[in-house]
């Protein structure tokens, strides 16, 4: 992999060599290819989550038709990956146009600070010993064997995705839920996909199975948004035809929520289903009240045995890496700002954040974001433009107008009366606990979180860039022509 060692400044310093990074310096080196960019990555590998993860079953939980990078389309047969084989496609796509050799290994991000007066940002980064020991493994396969039993707490995506592995190795699983989720079993190898590429050149049917990918599931998320009740009734009754007759469909596959309100369990050729099956696994709705020496008892007085005990029950949601914030010294609280675009942070200057979707592949929307930081970017290297804020109260006769966010509504400006709003529209428990440590968006203009892949790109490859950005001119602040440094 390629290493950028010396000391210099960039126009474009990207936090993390993950998809999202990745992607974005793709959008950067192609969009503003005059420009220098470096990639700081605190491990020593490419991929992010997808390699540092690495329990048994890992997979996606989007198609990789989406989820992957439209500019190095899948190729693959099947469509739900497992997570080697996106961890090796991030690499390798990243390798195969040159992004790995502006990535810095072992770089940390500690703090970043923007200086009014300067007109640049400050970051210190501890540069982390290569001989510094990393650990791969995150999963429990090196101490299972086939006489342990295993209760699995959670009912999301990495419960869904372990069940059926871990059958394989244990004498028993147990998914234990707190509260029940949606499930869908699809396909895992598309076969209109395979039909398509015997048919067309190849570069005609990515393009047309990438389509496919994003038409199809947004009118299934529409229709389930619109007819919650029917979309409901219709999950449940295939679940109930996938369900072997020792497992009820209640209250173990009975959500208190409608569907779409939480992500979908993607059960790949409904292999979570099939593990049910073999009688080898089984699913109990209740709540634990205490952890015991030998298992799990839970509220309804059942106590289940257990040799190993895995969480699968969500992330803590982090921006930035967790490095702290400020501006001029003083700190930014995330909470208190509003999100320009669902990309650039208020009052931040020359900043952004890589925010995907909920309701569809995360990449999708952090694409729209790289799209849009691009072209902020050459409309600021074009305008002869130092720095770029979002700023609320910034009408057109209001060069210096401010709001308080204090209250639930903005109270002057353009915006006045604008009503608060989550900056990811699902009810999840690891979203609910983010809510306190994420931006907020709005109800109104550009302040309004992303609503769909199709309008959201048609924005940020047309939309207007000016309103609601407070923008410094470098002659103002004795600046040459070429900005110095822009964070993304």
């Amino acid at each position: 992999m390629g290493s950028v060692d010396a000391p210099k400044d960039y126009d474009v310093i990207i936090i993390g060599a993950g998809l999202s990074g990745i992607n974005a310096a793709y959008r950067v080196q192609t969009e503003l290819p005059d420009y220098s960019y470096t990639i700081l990555e605190a491990r020593d590998v490419i991929g992010g989550t997808w390699d540092l993860f690495r329990y048994p079953g890992i997979r996606s939980d989007s198609d990789l038709h989406t989820f992957g990078f439209p500019w190095r389309p899948w190729q693959h047969s099947k469509a739900i990956a497992d997570g080697t084989s996106i961890r090796n496609y991030i690499r390798d796509s990243a390798e195969h146009f040159g992004i790995d050799k502006q990535i810095q290994f072992h770089h940390k991000l500690m703090s970043s600070d923007w200086s009014s007066n300067e007109q640049i940002p400050t970051s210190p980064i501890s540069h982390l010993s290569k001989a510094r020991p990393s650990i791969r493994n995150s999963g429990p396969e090196t101490s299972i064997t086939p006489t342990k039993k295993i209760i699995i707490i959670g009912s999301g995506a990495t419960a869904v995705s372990l069940l059926p592995v871990l059958i394989e190795k244990a004498s028993h699983v147990t998914m234990l839920q707190r509260s029940p989720s949606y499930f869908i079993s699809i396909p895992s190898v598309d076969t209109t996909s395979d039909l398509i590429r015997k048919i067309f050149p190849s570069w005609i049917a990515s393009r047309l199975i990438r389509w496919k990918f994003l038409i199809l599931p947004f009118l299934f998320f529409t229709f389930c948004r619109h007819f919650p009740a029917m979309a409901k009734k219709g999950l449940r009754k295939r679940i109930q035809e996938d369900l072997p007759p020792s497992v009820p469909l209640d209250p173990h596959f009975n959500p208190s929520y409608y569907p779409w309100e939480q992500r979908l369990c993607i059960c790949p050729d409904g292999d979570f289903f099939s593990a049910l099956k073999t009688g080898k696994a089984d699913i109990v709705t209740d709540t634990i009240t205490s952890v015991t020496t030998t298992g799990i008892t839970t509220q309804s007085g059942q106590h289940l045995d257990a040799d190993i005990i895995i969480t699968a029950t969500g992330l803590k949601m982090q921006l930035g890496g967790g490095a702290p914030l400020t501006v001029d010294g003083e700190k930014v609280v995330l909470h208190d700002r509003f999100l320009w675009k669902n990309t650039m942070v208020e009052k931040v200057p020359n900043a952004a954040v890589i925010i995907g979707y909920t309701n569809a592949s995360w990449t999708l929307g952090s694409d729209t974001a790289a799209l849009l930081i691009c072209r902020v970017l050459k409309f600021m290297r074009d305008h002869n433009i130092s720095s770029a804020a979002p700023t609320l109260g910034l009408n057109p006769s209001e060069q210096n107008g401010s709001a308080s966010t204090g209250d639930k509504t903005v109270q002057s400006g353009e915006w006045r009366g604008m009503k608060e709003m989550a900056v990811l529209n699902l009810s999840s428990t690891y979203v609910e606990k983010a809510k306190g440590i994420l931006p907020k968006t709005g109800d109104k203009g550009p302040w309004r979180p992303r609503s769909n892949y199709f309008v959201d790109g048609w924005g940020a490859v047309f939309g207007d860039l000016t309103t609601g950005l407070r923008f410094v001119p470098a002659s103002a602040t004795g600046k040459a022509n070429r900005v110095d440094k822009k964070s993304v």
